[in-house]
């Protein structure tokens, strides 16, 4: 288990939180699968919930506000050191803007936008709150990736706005680079297979770290979601794609003997 009480840097996934219709509903299933802790702020707040381990936060669930039609579904955050001069870059770059900047009180500033593919996503700068502060152990962020409807555009437009670079793994069978900060790995970029049905958008999606996929897996089901695909084993661990008791995706994974532990793993 590894903390953390600097800001990330520009470019990283540093925050993912889940907006459902039934708050509490989500932190019961988050709680019974991850063993989080979920301290609901107040009214001031939103009544937005905080989702900790060893008092530290890791992620967020939310009540979708009344009267409004959101999809329910865990949004990325990529920290950035001035979100104003972001947005600007985003809509320079061809990507829309879908919720203005924003001040989140004392802990930081927020907007959301998606790039010319569709695919949504979060910014965060830093006040108060960094962002996800344990990694390296069960419950908490593993990777981020989006998966696009349009790679070349896609790539194109996360290059000039955060000035990623990019670790090609495509081959025949997909389309897939990792994502870099100062050479760094700090999550992916893939074009959805053709297999993958016309009504899935781009997205990114999110993973989070697991001891054993296959017991989570499990547990996703007892605790009333669903298991979407069979676990499987690849270089990075053992994934595989579930959904919550709403109906939102996400990913679970588990180190393997291909992985390895990451540095700091605790059980």
């Amino acid at each position: 288990m590894v903390f953390r009480d600097e800001r990330w840097p520009d470019g990283t996934p540093s925050w993912v939180d889940l907006m459902v219709p039934d708050q509490a509903k989500a932190v019961a299933f988050y709680s019974g699968l991850f063993g989080w802790d979920v301290r609901t702020g107040g009214e001031e707040t939103g009544f937005y919930g905080m989702a900790e381990l060893r008092g530290r936060p890791v992620a967020g669930i939310g009540q979708t506000p009344p009267g409004q039609e959101m999809p329910a579904l865990w949004t990325t955050y990529l920290s950035v050191s001035d979100v104003d001069k972001t947005v600007a870059a985003i809509t320079e770059a061809g990507g829309q803007v879908l919720m203005p900047v924003m001040d989140v009180m004392k802990e930081g500033r927020m907007a959301v936008a998606a790039d010319p593919a569709g695919a949504v996503f979060g910014l965060w700068e830093a006040g108060n709150h960094i962002g996800t502060q344990v990694t390296a152990a069960p419950g908490t962020l593993a990777w981020n990736e989006c998966m696009s409807r349009d790679y070349p555009a896609a790539k194109a437009f996360y290059e000039q706005v955060f000035g990623f670079g990019f670790e090609d793994l495509s081959n025949d069978d997909f389309t897939y680079a990792v994502l870099l900060v100062d050479g760094r790995p700090v999550g992916g970029l893939g074009a959805l297979p053709a297999s993958v049905p016309a009504a899935v958008p781009s997205n990114w999606s999110t993973y989070f770290s697991v001891a054993d996929a296959d017991a989570s897996a499990a547990k996703v089901a007892e605790l009333g979601g669903q298991v979407l695909d069979q676990p499987f084993d690849s270089p990075y661990g053992r994934q595989v794609r579930v959904q919550d008791d709403q109906g939102v995706p996400f990913l679970v994974i588990a180190p393997n003997e291909q992985s390895g532990k990451p540095e700091g793993w605790e059980e």
